[in-house]
């Protein structure tokens, strides 16, 4: 076993994926420049160095450098494209939305799109073009899987399993959670390590993990707010509120059945995302429980989110537009007394 954080385990994983099959190949901005940052997060970083040929640099055109790893996805190959942040997005959604998600249906399934796109999103002081959480976006677009992680040994688990899916992958990483270290380091990361074990493993993309078992009302989060969760679970113990926190982790599909055996055991759910509420994941998990498990709510299910504005650029305004523990715990306290 190692110690590794999430930045060095998708590393990792990657050039085991491209070491295990030569048709996996990385291209996106500045993922490849020697004496690099290697990319925006130092994923990459050194990997051009045993890949000179198969991790590429683009231009500052995600339409156009999603549309060649569209194209070289269904000639064989299996690209993971590393966008600088997860607001560029918008730019490729063409080839994203209308190519990638729908050309293996379009097609009766002769064509497949084995394509994995990475992604780095939250709020880092960075300002509202550079700060969203995307995931609403994604997870309603028939064709495309949506993951979040939220650990290292998940980021790598699950990025092994996504180059060998058959289906276009979409993973959005936390730029507080990656663990960069140099110029690139995070001020306010949150430590997201893991013991890695030694050779091959994956992580299944379609299910949650329980991170903390409880008994008393059910908190649902994923990415960052799934570590603000687990710290609000452990304040709220003392105070007799024993708190079940679930890394919901694949936003697409989503695990109804590891969060269904939690709701009918403690009967209240707070959901957690650091998007804007209103139409967020959170609404569409809200929705799912109740045709599901309505039954056996005692409370209506509450939404912790981030407020219907653009991230702010100032910190003060950062910190207070994005939910945190106390917030949390203030959702549980208040299911908990209804």
């Amino acid at each position: 076993m190692k110690r590794l954080s999430i930045a060095e385990a998708l590393r990792e994983g990657i050039a085991e994926e491209m070491r295990r099959d030569p048709a996996v190949f990385c291209m996106g901005e500045d993922i490849a420049v020697p004496g690099g940052w290697g990319g925006a997060f130092t994923v990459t970083l050194g990997l051009e160095q045993e890949f000179p040929d198969r991790m590429l640099n683009t231009p500052i055109a995600e339409l156009g450098f999603f549309g060649a790893a569209v194209g070289a996805a269904i000639l064989g190959m299996r690209p993971i494209v590393d966008v600088q942040y997860g607001d560029f997005l918008f730019l490729a959604m063409d080839q994203i939305v209308n190519n990638a998600a729908k050309l293996r249906y379009m097609s009766g399934g002769t064509i497949t799109v084995p394509m994995v796109m990475r992604a780095p999103v939250g709020a880092t002081g960075r300002g509202a073009q550079h700060a969203q959480n995307l995931e609403r976006f994604f997870t309603g677009v028939p064709g495309i899987k949506v993951v979040a992680v939220a650990n290292a040994y998940d980021a790598k688990g699950i990025l092994k399993s996504a180059v060998r899916d058959e289906n276009p992958l979409l993973i959005f990483e936390h730029k507080l959670l990656y663990g960069s270290t140099g110029a690139r380091r995070e001020p306010g990361s949150i430590d997201a390590t893991s013991d890695i074990p030694e050779g091959d493993y994956t992580v299944p993309l379609d299910r949650a993990a329980i991170r903390r078992p409880g008994t008393d009302v059910t908190i649902l989060a994923w990415l960052l707010m799934s570590h603000f969760a687990a710290q609000a679970a452990e304040q709220l113990a003392p105070e007799g509120i024993d708190a079940e926190v679930i890394d919901v982790r694949s936003l697409a599909p989503i695990d109804y059945e590891t969060i269904g055996e939690s709701v009918q055991k403690t009967g209240r759910v707070v959901i957690v995302e650091e998007g804007p509420k209103t139409g967020g994941v959170g609404a569409e998990i809200a929705a799912g429980i109740m045709e599901r498990f309505g039954e056996s709510l005692l409370t209506p299910v509450v939404r912790v989110a981030s407020a219907d504005v653009p991230v702010p650029f100032s910190p003060i305004l950062e910190n207070a537009y994005r939910p945190d523990p106390p917030r949390i715990i203030a959702a549980a306290r208040a299911v908990m007394s209804t």
